[in-house]
């Protein structure tokens, strides 16, 4: 089960041909300001998992996925861009920086309770941009919808000079460890079988 409505997370595991069922979760985001975002992400996942197990009928047996992803930038947490400008300030304070893409996961067996967590973190440096070029990315539109107002899958990559770490973590989910993951819960994915 798929705790997410993420079409980018969809596509990734339809990517690899990993069979799922979307189970959407909805739940509250608020977190306290003391943590910091490794927890953030790794509690927020913790909420979508355990809501979704919560929806399934009473001694179904599945394999919950759930997952948040951010954008940090030197401390500081970078969400979707409310507007235009918002946009256009994130992608200025990204361009010729590295940054860190973060993700949570947690899955949970529904039939024997067991949990398996991690935290996937890829170092993301943008190029140089001129003003010109942000206002160009951001009449594309596609990054106003993103965090950190880029799509690396998208026309976002040519924004993205090089990275460090797990492509599919900055698309929205780290598909090699979602695999290790997956394999100690016993699910085999098409490689494993």
């Amino acid at each position: 089960i798929l705790a997410s409505q993420s079409p980018r997370r969809k596509m990734l595991l339809e990517q690899v041909g990993i069979p799922f069922t979307v189970l959407p979760s909805e739940v509250d985001e608020t977190i306290g300001n003391s943590k910091q975002p490794a927890e953030v992400v790794q509690t927020l996942a913790a909420r979508k998992a355990e809501n979704a197990v919560r929806q399934l009928p009473e001694g179904s047996s599945a394999i919950v996925l759930a997952a948040d992803t951010m954008v940090v930038l030197q401390g500081r947490v970078l969400g979707k861009p409310t507007d235009r400008d918002d946009a256009f300030q994130m992608l200025q304070m990204l361009q010729d920086e590295w940054h860190e893409v973060m993700t949570g996961i947690v899955l949970i067996d529904s039939a024997t309770g067991k949990w398996l967590t991690h935290v996937e973190n890829t170092k993301v440096r943008v190029r140089p941009l001129t003003s010109d070029a942000i206002r160009n990315y951001i009449d594309s539109g596609e990054p106003l919808d993103k965090a950190g107002a880029y799509a690396i899958q998208g026309l976002g990559a040519l924004l993205v000079e090089k990275i460090d770490g797990c492509y599919s973590n900055v698309v929205g989910l780290p598909l090699y460890s979602v695999s290790m993951m997956l394999a100690e819960m016993g699910f085999q994915t098409p490689l494993d079988r």
